[in-house]
């Protein structure tokens, strides 16, 4: 089983677009069963007394337009709560996949650095290594589906190529 986690900084828009992407991809290619996917944020800014916000509506639709959250692809789309990273995750997934240079300095403080090398930027997978496109501020949300599209399939080229898939 290869445990991913996807990381952005509310949990409402990057990394939930990627965590549902990636589960899309490799139900796709039949590797469901090989992986466990799941997204956290750097920050409570979408979380209140324990409940996080849904996945952003532009950043849903988004999704909706590439056929995932659809009822016949829901994959988990509709019951997606934000919620906080935490340091027992460093333990519980294989790779803690970041969406920019922010995600990772806070994930490395809360980890106390990433001995085991796991922390990852999810465009270090292209090749066009950076950051994903923060479409809080941008709202262009395109464009963040086309970096999400272009990291997550060369994360699973990445691990076919180091792994038995």
């Amino acid at each position: 089983m290869i445990r991913l986690l996807f990381v952005c900084h509310g949990n409402i828009c990057r990394s939930p677009m990627a965590e549902f992407y990636m589960k899309d991809l490799v139900k796709r290619e039949g590797l469901a069963d090989q992986f466990e996917i799941a997204s956290a944020a750097t920050d409570t800014d979408e979380i209140w007394n324990g409940h996080g916000s849904p996945v952003y509506p532009p950043a849903k639709a988004e999704l909706l337009e590439h056929g995932i959250g659809t009822p016949d692809n829901e994959l988990g789309v509709g019951a997606k709560r934000a919620r906080l990273l935490t340091r027992a995750d460093y333990d519980r997934y294989d790779l803690i996949i970041g969406m920019d240079q922010e995600n990772m300095h806070r994930m490395r403080r809360l980890f106390g650095g990433d001995p085991e090398d796991k922390v990852k930027l999810l465009m270090d997978y292209t090749d066009r290594p950076g950051e994903v496109s923060d479409p809080w501020y941008t709202r262009n949300f395109e464009a963040t589906w086309r970096d999400v599209d272009e990291g997550c399939r060369g994360l699973l080229d990445s691990l076919r190529s180091g792994m038995r898939l």
